[in-house]
């Protein structure tokens, strides 16, 4: 079990330090999405220091259909097979449970899937999700769960948490009989539950209670930014969070833009991940300060100024906006791969500073100031 340690609060914003067996994470954290042990836009896990990455997360589900989580095994797991030297966060195939749709079915057993890749048929359920993990030997395994749409119908989601409950207590003990298991390649693998109940108050409330008995290493909240407002992502962070353990790490499950990030901060989350900053980044959006710029615009053809006066990746060090504005418009690999390492960058400092701002116990300022910097689409 991994030792979390509050070093200072300010209101429920929280910096923390997480001691796992591949690294201590300093949290606030944003952790880098690599789907497939790959970031998307030709950045490799070994770019990832320079951009000031903790965690990387990949994917049960895309892992186990391509190339095979017994491949990932052989190959001694994630770490080694993607040359990453962190934590590593695996989701457990849940939230594929939702994003596709005509291509499943739920039963109390699991999850019936067809492969988005060549049609064939798979079948995943608390305890498959828990042995693809441990193949994948993951620092942080998640628990097995069904991600309700924000907007379902309320005895659908009553239905669907209580059938996610009764997944995680699968997951729990499916996880510690692996752990127990010589040839498992990391048997200190932790365990985070995930709360849910779409946007119906006393459910996520009860949802929270409960899973709280477990003593898991941590807890996320999923089912957010999928269809609800920001108020009302908002509204459920503040009545929940406070019914998970206040001695374990919180999770917000695939949020979101900067502004998102800071308001969940503030709200008492440790961990995020999201996939904006590169799939903005391969488009050419990168994320600045004073807001989100398309490098495509025709005013950056001679503008000989960097992504971000002052900002410290491998794209703002050597590149001006003039040059990756040409390699976009050109299709060339090399403008998406600044770019995402740009946002990256931008992601992982700004959260590393709001950490900095909760230490100094100025971290309401520190918000405010970046909010306003912001404009409308961040």
């Amino acid at each position: 079990m991994g030792k979390y340690v509050i070093d200072a609060t300010e209101g429920r914003a929280k910096a923390a330090t997480f001691e796992t067996v591949h690294g201590t994470i300093h949290t606030p954290v944003f952790m880098n999405v690599g789907t497939v042990a790959a970031i998307k836009g030709a950045v490799s896990s070994v770019d990832l220091h320079s951009v000031g990455t903790q965690v990387e997360l990949c994917n049960t589900y895309h892992l186990h259909v391509r190339p095979g989580d017994d491949v990932v095994y052989k190959m001694g797991g994630l770490r080694p097979f993607m040359c990453w030297d962190g934590p590593v966060l695996t989701d457990s195939g849940g939230f594929q449970v939702f994003s596709l749709g005509e291509l499943r079915k739920i039963k109390e057993e699991g999850v019936y899937f067809h492969s988005h890749v060549d049609g064939r048929k798979i079948f995943m359920g608390p305890e498959e999700s828990m042995q693809i993990q441990s193949h994948l030997a993951s620092t942080i395994a998640m628990a097995f769960d069904e991600c309700p749409s924000s907007r379902a119908e309320r005895r659908y989601v009553e239905d669907s948490v209580k059938r996610t409950e009764r997944w995680l207590v699968r997951s729990k003990a499916e996880m510690d009989r692996l752990n127990s298991l010589p040839e498992t390649l990391n048997p200190d693998q932790m365990l985070f539950g995930i709360n849910q109940g779409a946007c119906f108050d006393d459910i996520r409330i009860d949802n929270a209670d409960y899973i709280s008995t477990l003593d898991l290493d941590g807890y996320a909240l999923g089912g957010l930014a999928v269809g609800e407002t920001h108020e009302e992502m908002y509204h459920i962070l503040d009545v929940t969070v406070p019914h998970l353990p206040q001695n374990k790490p919180v999770y917000l499950m695939g949020v979101g833009t900067p502004a998102n990030i800071l308001e969940g901060i503030e709200r008492g989350v440790d961990f995020f991940d999201c996939v904006y900053p590169s799939r903005n980044g391969r488009h050419g959006h990168v994320y600045t300060k004073h807001g989100k710029l398309n490098l495509l615009n025709a005013k950056f053809e001679l503008d000989e100024s960097p992504i971000e006066e002052g900002c410290g990746c491998p794209a703002c060090q050597h590149f001006s906006r003039a040059y990756i504005r040409h390699l976009l418009k050109a299709k060339e690999m090399l403008g998406m791969r600044l770019c995402v390492l740009h946002n990256l960058y931008f992601y992982n400092r700004m959260v590393a500073d709001a950490r900095q701002a909760i230490l100094n116990n100025n971290f309401s300022e520190y918000k405010k100031k970046m909010l306003e910097g912001f404009d409308n689409n961040m």
